[in-house]
């Protein structure tokens, strides 16, 4: 059994004993990038869902500003950073997956690179959304609105040498080279985990792996 797999079984009674202040039950899994909040969003929604508890995944990534965007802003370097995310249409996303029964949200297609509207649905059999991001803990202004809106909040926190690592083989993966990998993850993607821990809000649960 995976490292995601025991921390969704350890969570899953906390998880359904969380009351619902709004239509659904609303749990933020906030850490840095590559930290594995993706993966154990997807385990836990499944242990839920089999749970008799139906669960989806909301990814904060589908808020990512185009890049013709960030470019015009000078942005473009730093797409990850807070200023690089639409926070105000996240926000009202996460307001109405507690009021609506139905919610449509974007994703985001990291081989192309760009965020696709309207391509998640939140339906009115959802018992619990799963909102998956790294600032949804973040002390800064906008951010720090998502905070009273959660039922749950979880921090999934990991050694910053093993986040270097995946995130040097997450660029690879996508067709860099070693020298231009470890550019990005050390200038961009690390930067914003330093910014994480320099700024969090605090969470329900706190999670903390070693590799």
């Amino acid at each position: 059994m995976t490292d995601a797999e025991n921390m969704a079984g350890m969570l899953l009674g906390r998880v359904l004993a969380t009351p619902r202040t709004g239509r659904r039950r609303l749990v933020a899994l906030a850490g840095p990038p590559a930290s594995g909040k993706s993966t154990l969003a997807e385990h836990l929604a499944d242990l839920l869902s089999r749970s008799g508890c139906a669960a989806t995944v909301v990814p904060m990534d589908g808020f990512h500003l185009d890049n013709r965007i960030l470019d015009a802003l000078g942005l473009l370097h730093r797409k990850g950073s807070p200023a690089s995310f639409d926070v105000t249409g996240l926000l009202r996303l996460v307001a109405a997956l507690a009021r609506d029964d139905e919610v449509f949200f974007p994703t985001f297609d990291r081989l192309r690179d760009l965020a696709i509207a309207g391509s998640g649905l939140v339906g009115p059999t959802c018992d619990t959304a799963i909102v998956e991001g790294n600032y949804l803990l973040y002390d800064a202004p906008g951010w720090r609105d998502l905070s009273r809106l959660w039922d749950l909040s979880i921090r999934l926190e990991v050694q910053r040498d093993t986040l270097e690592t995946r995130l040097v083989d997450r660029w690879l993966a996508q067709g860099h080279t070693r020298a231009q990998a470890e550019t990005r993850a050390r200038e961009n993607d690390l930067a914003n985990a330093t910014l994480l821990t320099r700024a969090a809000l605090p969470a329900d649960v706190t999670l903390t792996t070693a590799d």
